[in-house]
């Protein structure tokens, strides 16, 4: 019996055991972090009686949809203004930074031109400045030109995201440099090979990322509030803020219209979640 067919078995208890064990850590960890959100949902669903019960019950004891109702028809929340102002900026930044990111991330991996470090590591260094010392030049800056209390405010600052960049730069590096000569070869011009092999090996890197700015635009709640002023063009995290107040003593109403601000980020999750389950694959197997 050679040691190999001794050792083995010993490996696969090993790799069981972890596998166990991280179960065990990480199942009764998402309970205790899906709670909240589902104590939100089902609360949505609960009158403003019930909702006040002590003790609380955690499961409705009569579903309800008056609280959805009273949202709708409420005449000083028009939602589907603020749900527009929210999705176009949402869906601009997140169209135009997966352009740039992954378009500057692929010459940084791929190209040599003078002055390349220095540009790459001055890009990188503007993430160590925190976002709040950038709000006063910022926003004096969208005042000369004209954009405040409009949704291009909050687009056109938003282009280049230095992280993005990065994260692209090093999946474009995993790229085969004989891939994109045989496209060469064959007569395909630079943008060509962009278009048609670089951003299809990067499908994995731009649902992830795509997934996480549309997060962050869709939830950005103190920027939006310098810029937008005029209710009209407000997005829904300031106007969730403003209902909460309005109705400090109604908490189902607040639960309700907290869920209508999520569902989207959950859709566009739910939409995506293969690809970035993918992206982390690739990226431990890099």
């Amino acid at each position: 019996m050679t040691s190999a067919t001794l050792t083995k078995p010993s490996l696969m208890h090993r790799m069981r055991y972890r596998i166990n064990l991280a179960y065990f850590i990480l199942i009764p960890a998402s309970i205790v972090a899906a709670l909240p959100f589902l104590w939100m949902i089902l609360g949505s669903f609960k009158s403003g009686r019930e909702i006040r019960k002590i003790p609380p019950t955690f499961f409705p004891e009569e579903y309800t949809l008056e609280n959805y109702q009273t949202i709708f028809q409420e005449e000083d929340l028009p939602l589907d203004l603020f749900y527009r102002n929210s999705a176009i900026i949402a869906i601009a930044n997140v169209v135009q930074v997966l352009f740039t990111s992954s378009l500057f991330g692929y010459i940084f991996a791929k190209f040599e031109f003078r002055g390349k470090a220095l540009l790459f590591w001055f890009i990188m260094a503007t993430m160590i400045i925190p976002s709040q010392v950038m709000m006063i030049p910022g926003y004096l800056i969208l005042a000369r030109l004209k954009l405040i209390n409009k949704l291009w405010g909050l687009i056109v600052p938003a282009a280049i995201d230095a992280f993005g960049i990065f994260l692209f730069r090093q999946f474009s590096l995993s790229i085969p440099n004989e891939l994109l000569d045989a496209a060469r070869v064959d007569g395909a011009s630079e943008f060509r090979i962009f278009r048609s092999i670089v951003l299809h090996q990067l499908r994995p890197a731009l649902a992830t990322f795509g997934m996480l700015t549309f997060m962050f635009n869709w939830n950005a709640y103190l920027w939006p509030l310098i810029v937008l002023t005029e209710q009209k063009v407000r997005t829904l995290p300031i106007i969730l803020t403003w209902y909460s107040n309005m109705h400090a003593d109604q908490m189902h109403l607040t639960m309700a219209a907290s869920v209508l601000v999520v569902l989207p980020v959950l859709l566009v999750f739910l939409f995506t979640q293969r690809w970035i389950v993918h992206g982390i694959t690739l990226t431990g197997l890099k």
